[in-house]
Order: structure tokens, then sequence, then C-alpha cells
């Protein structure tokens, strides 16, 4: 069974499989690369921040920070498989997001996990 067909990467090209488990069952963990990261700070543009702080006196979903948010993720995301890739890992496990505020004007998110090599087993 290869990446692609375990159901891995961010899509049908990707040749770097994402989880965040420890490990993969089927393939065994040939070379710990290390720590890798994507990072990426947005921030909210005037609009937004006016149109959330209308709805969240009313209640509801506040859909163009969502809108945003999942954008900033797949980018963090993204970068991440890129330093992956380029480190020369086919894998990174025990993948995370933390999102913090950064300095009131946007939205840290930074993925991270472990690059490995997996070989199947």
């Amino acid at each position: 069974m290869s990446i692609e067909e375990y159901g891995g990467g961010q899509g049908p090209q990707s040749d770097v499989l994402v989880v965040t488990t420890n490990d993969m069952p089927g393939y065994r963990v040939e070379k710990v690369i290390g720590e890798v990261f994507g990072l990426t700070v947005r921030s909210r543009h005037l609009g937004s921040q006016i149109g959330a702080g209308l709805k969240s006196m009313i209640g509801g979903e506040l859909k163009g920070l969502t809108k945003t948010l999942v954008q900033t993720r797949n980018q963090a995301m993204e970068r991440l498989i890129e330093q992956a890739r380029a480190r020369g890992a086919n894998a990174v496990l025990a993948f995370r997001f933390d999102v913090t505020e950064a300095a009131d004007v946007g939205t840290e998110v930074c993925a991270y996990g472990t690059a490995v090599v997996v070989v199947q087993q």
C-alpha cells in the first residue's frame, strides 16, 4: 500500500502523509527527521471585525472569521508539508495546530509535528 492508497496527504497529488497519531498501522518509521512547522499570522480586516462585533451581540456563527481561520490553517499546513518534503520526509506524525492571538492585530496559527520517513511493513 502506498502513502496515497493509505488515504494520506492533503489531496490527490500529495506525497507527504500527515496524521495526528504517533504511528501508522502497516508502516514502520525508518528515520525520524525531527520537528517541522508551518506558521502564518493573519490580520482581520476592519469589515470583518465590525461584522463580527455586531454578530456577537445577537449570536450565531461568525462566518467571515470562520472562513479566514480555515484559510489560515490550510496555509500553515501547506507550509508544514513543504518543510517536511524539503527535509526528505514522506510523513508527519503527531500533527497538531496551535492558535493564538498575535499582539492584538491578528491570529497566529502554527501547524507542527514530527517529520519522518516511513516504509511499508
